[in-house]
């Protein structure tokens, strides 16, 4: 490894990034996205992208991602390479530390060409220290897909009080099968999981207000549900349902009406996503009409 150079790019070096083509199989490549236009929309920054250098030539790549006021990046997007020991220590060299998030087509595993470009970065990122976390269903509604169709039999609220928020975040992880609640409820407690999740819909550009506490007929609360919109584009931020209200399809009635309020604000796409393991929102999401797109392997 002696002959490797790893540094980042400066911004007038950020082509050659691209230097060493992108995959096509897993990654955005697969997706028909290209460092180069994501690059020129200004979504990454020069001290974010880095490349590892073997006599000249690129033969491994990284680029973070982070929303515009972040002052750490938020995802690890981009990892490519020639060399998996030199992807490797690149990761090991990057002051930098967030999610890897690889992207996949649905059904890799069944495309022998796919899993085993899947494998090999998720070992050249295991052996850097990231920890797999899970895999995740993607989701992309469309006025194609139709508005599902609303029970009507829950109000819904708009609650300014964060700490009525934390609240409900509190009861909901109680029993919740989501994988980074989950973590984060084992590691730190299930306060510091409540203030996660408020943390990560506050990052959001999208209103506040758009946020959404279900109550049924008789006033008892069944859940949160937040509308939201990213960097990118409209999504459902949050669906949770407290656990004395499970059992009913509730998660379904807060799917529609934050599908219905994001299609009001002019969505011509919503996004959403939940853990390939969670089973009941899996279905839920299709039930409503939200077909997968992609798929997710998260490593932290």
């Amino acid at each position: 490894m002696n002959d490797l150079l790893i540094r980042h790019l400066a911004e007038d070096e950020l082509h050659l990034f691209d230097s060493m083509p992108a995959s096509t199989l897993v990654g955005f490549g697969a997706f028909g996205d290209t460092f180069a236009d994501m690059a020129a929309r200004g979504e990454y920054r020069s001290e974010w992208v880095w490349v590892a250098l073997r006599e000249g030539t690129v033969v491994a790549r990284a680029a973070w991602w982070g929303g515009p006021e972040d002052t750490q990046p938020a995802s690890l997007d981009w990892f490519d390479f020639t060399d998996a020991e030199a992807a490797t220590e690149l990761l090991r060299t990057v002051p930098l530390r967030a999610q890897y998030m690889l992207k996949l087509p649905p059904g890799w595993r069944e495309d022998p060409a796919v899993r085993a470009e899947a494998e090999v970065r998720i070992a050249a990122a295991s052996a850097a220290g990231l920890v797999e976390q899970g895999e995740r269903n993607h989701y992309r509604w469309t006025p194609d897909c139709g508005l599902p169709p609303r029970p009507d039999r829950l109000t819904f609220t708009p609650e300014p009080d964060d700490a009525v928020i934390l609240e409900v975040f509190r009861r909901v992880h109680r029993g919740s099968l989501d994988t980074q609640a989950l973590r984060t409820v084992e590691e730190s407690g299930i306060d510091a999981a409540a203030q996660e999740q408020l943390d990560y819909l506050r990052w959001m550009p999208s209103p506040r207000s758009w946020w959404r506490l279900a109550h049924t007929s008789d006033g008892e609360l069944v859940g949160l549900v937040a509308p939201c919109r990213n960097y990118a584009a409209p999504l459902i931020g949050y669906v949770g349902v407290v656990p004395e209200q499970r059992g009913h399809g509730y998660a379904y009635d807060l799917l529609a009406e934050a599908t219905h309020f994001l299609a009001a604000e002019g969505a011509e796409v919503v996004t959403a996503g939940t853990d390939r393991s969670n089973t009941p929102m899996a279905e839920t999401f299709l039930r409503a009409g939200y077909p997968v797109t992609q798929h997710r392997i998260d490593l932290v």
